[in-house]
């Protein structure tokens, strides 16, 4: 990062945040405060990012919940360890038995895509190998406002109202009440400065702050979620749950500008990030607002795409490897294949050649990148009664065509969407980024880091860009302040350019970068979202 750049907000947004001693970036200022809480008390990074998450959940539950799943890479003592605390499937649910219902596809809400929620026990197992304080006293936070309530925010409160409109036409049935009673009290949504609280949520989190999570996967809380998913014709079992462990898993990373870019191995889909820059380390990229420059990143993040899509699962059920998809030689292969005009993007052959994001950091040096989600906003639409739990819909992604790697099984984990990213160089942590937003994700993370290591962006500014999105064959869209001649030569190249005014479809994403000489820390929040950063 080029420090020249520091006092050139992009757009006239916020100004880099630099401090010294800790730092909690996120989108909402009451869970970056959490955060900060646990520093100021004698907690780590760790400690930090779980009292973060847990209060993400009560403040921000149009992204998140206690029903949902989580990603982390844990930067301590000098090496990234990477968490994968996503659920699998109903052991008994099948492709037939969901064909049987009546579905061509995974359906959105109900039962059928709600898999094994696995945030708790990420809490949990984050907590019991790196934290250093009781997890009753780090969720407290969020215990606090679940119970007494928090206002409000604008980005919130506008997901909130989308959401409740969405529902109230296509979530009709009884076993949708618990959502309108916990989120819709008295038959109205919350808005901007309302005061909304859950007690049923703080009594949650209590029991799961009081057994490490035992609760949610064989007490109480396990009684109440399999009991109304019994009711209510899903597949998800007290066995689903009580056999469910969060993994510690090795990260994956491509060696970029040199610096390494660290992802989540599959099933998350942080491999299709590294996949387009690995094909775009291959130019030499001289300005960021060049025709040329946009064009190959797009190309390049359509080529990642196409594999990510064809490819990514649970990893044991991959038909190829991370390795091969991460070659030199197949990301050459597939760079040649950009030319001067857009193409159709198509999976290769490398065998023959909703969420909320934040980031943490303490003096002594531990950092964390950690994600949570519900997957589509609130989820399913479903809340176990009196528990304040909103179950994850991340079974959508699931394919019901059976030669597809993503197939639905019962046990497997579904290609997953939600990625934590981390930077490292020579071996010497750089620090955590992240841009949650479904399939948006790997491609802001794309943008960012090359905003930063291309053109010595600084966090802040490198979070404020303009940003581009892939939907589908040669469609971006674009933000409102786009470049207007860019976006014209690239319709000149065959992409086919829509300009969005809606800003929230293009992620959220946070920042903190530190400096490998004096530790000084540098930060980035959004301000596509209620962003705020919490330092000291």
């Amino acid at each position: 990062m080029k420090t020249d750049h520091l006092y050139y907000p992009y757009h006239s947004q916020r100004m880099t945040t630099i401090a010294r001693q800790g730092m909690v970036a996120t989108s909402q200022p009451l869970a970056a405060q959490a955060g900060l809480d646990m520093l100021k008390k004698g907690g780590n990074a760790v400690d930090a990012a779980i009292a973060t998450a847990a209060m993400l959940t009560v403040v921000e539950p149009t992204s998140n919940g206690i029903g949902g799943d989580a990603f982390a890479l844990v930067w301590i003592k000098d090496k990234l360890y990477g968490l994968n605390a996503s659920g699998p499937a109903p052991q008994s649910i099948s492709i037939d038995k969901v064909r049987e219902l009546g579905h061509e596809e995974m359906p959105l809400h109900g039962f059928l895509p709600v898999t094994v929620p696995g945030a708790p026990g990420g809490w949990a197992a984050l907590s019991k190998r790196f934290g250093k304080l009781p997890l009753i006293e780090v969720l407290q936070p969020a215990i606090y406002y679940a119970e007494n309530g928090f206002a409000v925010t604008p980005t919130v409160a506008k997901l909130w109202e989308r959401a409740y409109k969405k529902f109230s036409t296509s979530c009709t049935e009884a076993m949708y009440n618990g959502w309108f009673d916990t989120f819709a009290p008295n038959g109205e949504f919350p808005k901007i400065g309302d005061i909304w609280r859950s007690p049923d949520h703080a009594e949650t989190l209590r029991q799961i702050a009081r057994t490490d999570a035992a609760a949610f996967y064989k007490g109480e809380l396990a009684a109440k979620m399999t009991e109304f998913s019994a009711d209510n014709g899903g597949f998800l079992t007290k066995e689903d749950l009580a056999a469910y462990e969060p993994e510690w898993v090795e990260p994956i990373s491509v060696n970029y500008r040199g610096y390494d870019v660290w992802e989540i191995p599959p099933n998350g889909q942080g491999l299709v990030a590294l996949s387009a820059l690995n094909i775009l380390k291959g130019f030499s990229f001289q300005e960021k607002e060049s025709i040329d420059t946009y064009h190959k990143q797009m190309e390049a993040m359509k080529l990642a795409f196409a594999d990510g899509h064809a490819y990514i699962t649970e990893e044991q059920h991959m038909p190829v490897t991370v390795e091969e998809l991460l070659s030199d030689a197949y990301a050459s292969k597939r760079r040649d294949l950009i030319g001067e005009t857009a193409q159709e993007p198509e999976a290769g052959e490398p065998k023959a050649g909703g969420t909320v994001y934040l980031a943490t950091a303490d003096n002594d040096g531990n950092m964390v990148s950690f994600i949570q989600s519900n997957y589509h906003g609130f989820g399913s639409g479903l809340v176990v009664p009196g528990t304040g739990i909103a179950l994850q819909n991340r079974g959508h992604n699931f394919s019901l065509d059976p030669n597809h790697a993503n197939s639905l099984q019962g046990g497997k984990k579904s290609f997953h969407t939600i990625i934590p990213g981390f930077l490292t160089k020579d071996n010497k942590a750089i620090g955590p980024f992240g841009v949650m937003g479904g399939f948006m994700q790997p491609q802001g993370h794309a943008q960012v880091v090359m905003n930063m290591l291309d053109f010595g962006l600084n966090p802040q500014t490198a979070l404020d860009a303009p940003r581009w999105q892939w939907i589908k064959g040669k469609t971006f869209h674009v933000e409102a302040d786009f470049p207007k001649h860019i976006a014209e030569a690239l319709i000149r190249k065959g992409h086919d350019i829509e300009v969005k005014a809606d800003r929230s479809t293009f992620g959220r994403g946070q920042v903190i970068w530190r400096d490998p000489e004096n530790g000084t820390l540098y930060g980035g929040t959004e301000a596509r979202a209620d962003g705020s950063i919490a330092s000291y």
